[in-house]
């Protein structure tokens, strides 16, 4: 009898399931976003942390006084910040393995740019979703793109967006996905 003790008989009529791949809150869509919204920052880039921050800002805008918000606000929502910073993270080494995003290493830590065919991708879909992504993300980069992480953090913990300041520090190791092998 094989290990899972069932017999080769009761295995052959079942059905293998595909494992599922999630398209909400994953790597893909919080890397996409990246691309929209580091185009929208261009020529500047951002770290780990302004990139986070700014997320929030382009998904729960009104919360920040801008446009109305992207998402559906929902209770409790910075807490959010804690779970997405490994979600843009791992969405931004996505992106970059496809020359949407690139990244700059240097003194102060990791800043990362739109790449060279971010524009091409960007200006190819045209869902109004992501129209209503893009406008969020011009209006996230020239309200907040100018402050560099640390201005940005003292922002929105004086507008009360951090909810005992969840987030870390970007360290200049970098993240484990940008490490050199």
């Amino acid at each position: 009898m094989p290990p899972s003790g069932k017999s080769e008989e009761a295995k052959m009529g079942q059905m293998k399931r595909k494992p599922t791949i999630a398209v909400f809150n994953s790597p893909f869509e919080l890397g996409l976003r990246m691309v929209y919204l580091l185009k929208a920052l261009a020529p500047r880039g951002g770290d780990l942390q302004k990139l986070v921050l700014l997320d929030y800002a382009i998904v729960y805008s009104a919360d920040l006084n801008g446009p109305s918000s992207l998402h559906t606000p929902v209770p409790f929502r910075g807490a959010e910040l804690l779970s997405r910073r490994e979600l843009i993270e791992q969405g931004l080494y996505l992106m970059s393995t496809r020359g949407l995003v690139t990244a700059d290493w240097d003194a102060n830590g990791i800043t990362y740019f739109a790449g060279d065919v971010a524009r091409t991708m960007t200006s190819s879909l045209m869902s109004k979703y992501l129209r209503q992504l893009e406008a969020r993300c011009h209006w996230a980069a020239e309200k907040f793109g100018q402050a560099d992480s640390i201005e940005l953090t003292a922002q929105f913990a004086a507008s009360g967006h951090l909810w005992g300041a969840e987030l870390e520090t970007v360290s200049n190791t970098g993240g484990t996905l940008w490490q050199s092998r």
